[in-house]
């Protein structure tokens, strides 16, 4: 039976994150943190100096109201994103890794503050992900909550430790990650009620599908006995899939495709980062 998505409430769960990398942080010798990373050209030490970024950004702009004044007219708005963030990256290498941990102890203090000020169902910001339109707070703070997850489990694996893929971490990111479902459909005309369902199999997984309502589409969770389209992959790559984390490829080499097979792959291109 589908039924409409509930919040995914995380404010607990970001002091919990951010002491496990606080904790791995610290464990690392010096070598570990010049460690190349998915993440591009990018070290250890220069995601770790990203995630700072996100912090002091975020509370800058929605506790203090300062907002950077002029945005490029002529720069598309994700390859903006992509040079500030390669800027903060390259004047942060200066500082050496203890400082940068410290910083990032201090600005994981001051978001936790400024998330649990926030009424969750207020609307707030956009998620570039999902739409244009201001969403909910809990939505904003979840996708907070997929970025700096996901950027942990990048410096985990760079460093050769276990990742942060429990449950308590790992079925919000899921469920946060499958509001990225539906802008691939937006582009596609199909009649009334057609149905695209993901099945995610794991402790974390779960089902979620993509239905034509109207003149649009919307996400639900749960099961349709008759779906109009399938794919079924398990946790791991999922949420690789949503943080191209896998090349196109190999996310179809690990997953199931059935029934329209050209709906089904609409789920393949689901995307849960800005750029």
């Amino acid at each position: 039976m589908l039924r409409m998505p509930e919040p995914v409430l995380v404010l607990d769960l970001f002091p919990a994150e951010r002491e496990a990398l606080l904790v791995l942080l610290e464990s690392l010798p010096a070598d570990d943190w010049s460690r190349p990373t998915i993440a591009g050209s990018w070290t250890v030490k220069d995601i770790a100096a990203h995630l700072m970024a996100d912090d002091l950004g975020r509370v800058s702009s929605q506790r203090d109201g300062h907002l950077e004044t002029w945005v490029p007219a002529d720069e598309p708005l994700a390859a903006y994103i992509d040079r500030r963030n390669a800027e903060w990256v390259a004047a942060m290498r200066r500082l050496s890794p203890r400082v940068v941990r410290s910083l990032l102890e201090f600005s994981g203090q001051e978001t936790q503050q400024q998330f649990t000020s926030m009424d969750p169902f207020a609307l707030g910001w956009s998620v570039g992900w999902v739409g244009p339109d201001p969403v909910p707070n809990w939505l904003d703070m979840a996708r907070e909550f997929t970025e700096r997850w996901h950027h942990q489990q990048q410096i985990r694996e760079a460093v050769g430790e276990p990742l942060l893929d429990d449950l308590m971490f790992l079925k919000p990111v899921l469920a946060t990650f499958a509001f990225a479902l539906v802008p691939p459909f937006r582009s596609v005309d199909a009649s009334s009620d057609t149905t695209v369902q993901l099945t995610v199999e794991g402790f974390a997984g779960g089902q979620w599908s993509v239905i034509r309502e109207g003149s649009g589409w919307a996400l639900r969770v749960g099961r349709t006995d008759a779906p109009t389209a399938s794919v079924s992959m398990d946790q791991d790559t999922a949420w690789r899939m949503y943080v191209r984390a896998l090349d196109r490829a190999e996310i179809e080499g690990r997953s199931r495709l059935e029934g329209d097979v050209r709906l089904a792959a609409r789920i393949l291109d689901a995307f849960g980062l800005v750029s």
